[in-house]
């Protein structure tokens, strides 16, 4: 198809935003706690705001009400059994070493967003090959909410190294898998993706990044600020998401 490498280029655009959101850390001269509150406030609306607003409800318009919240709750009992599994300690709990904590928010939110961002991939390569001045609203929407996302990943491992090289590198690494997801579906998912599927995927999603903000993101921001920060940051990054959605959709 003609729109195929115009498609790709709006996808890889769209998922390296998230290296915007991780020049944070370079911007940051000392580590101050309640910056980290705010700005995972900050995320956490944001991600909140995507789950419940853009993924499930486009899930719900392409699959139903019950199919759509299945598999949104499906993603959330999928995360917690990983969460179990691979021995995660939640953050909130462990002996005060602002280190350890840091990191693993960092870590496991980049694993989160990654995840998040390869159906993204998918569905911001399959709107453009359908109709490319739909997919470049559609990939500049998803940009603007990744910068967040990058924030929700470098800022944490920012903390835990006081290294700005690493906490682009991860920020950056979970951009990658949009355009990962991207070339995963018009290779092999691509001859077999519908709306429902893709649908499904989406919500599932959405769950996913639920389980992790209400896991990780707000007791973290809770722990080192207070509720007032972390609901401020919150409530501005709801807005920030509400303002370019409602420009660019």
């Amino acid at each position: 198809m003609e729109n195929i490498t115009v498609a790709f280029i709006l996808t890889i655009f769209a998922g390296l935003s998230t290296g915007i959101g991780s020049f944070i850390a370079f911007l940051i001269p000392k580590p101050k706690l309640t910056y980290l509150s705010v700005l995972l406030g900050f995320a956490a609306g944001a991600m909140l705001y995507i789950s419940f607003i853009e993924l499930l409800a486009t899930s719900i318009e392409n699959v139903g009400f019950l199919v759509a919240n299945t598999a949104f709750f499906l993603g959330m009992v999928v995360i917690y059994f990983l969460d179990r599994i691979i021995g995660h300690v939640h953050l909130d709990t462990l002996s005060d070493n602002h280190q350890m904590r840091f990191k693993r928010a960092g870590v496991l939110t980049a694993i989160g967003i990654a995840m998040h961002n390869f159906p993204e991939g998918m569905a911001v390569l399959i709107t453009s090959l359908n109709d490319l001045y739909l997919g470049f609203p559609v990939a500049v929407a998803i940009a603007i909410h990744n910068v967040p996302e990058g924030i929700a990943v470098s800022v944490p491992i920012y903390y835990a190294t006081h290294s700005r090289k690493k906490a682009f590198a991860y920020s950056f690494l979970s951009g990658i898998f949009e355009p990962l997801g991207a070339a995963f579906g018009y290779l092999l998912v691509f001859q077999f993706l519908n709306s429902t599927v893709l649908g499904a995927i989406l919500a599932a999603v959405g769950g996913i990044m639920v389980f992790i903000t209400f896991d990780e993101l707000i007791p973290i921001a809770i722990k080192y600020g207070d509720e007032h920060l972390m609901l401020s940051g919150l409530i501005s990054g709801m807005l920030v998401m509400i303002l370019s959605l409602y420009i660019l959709v």
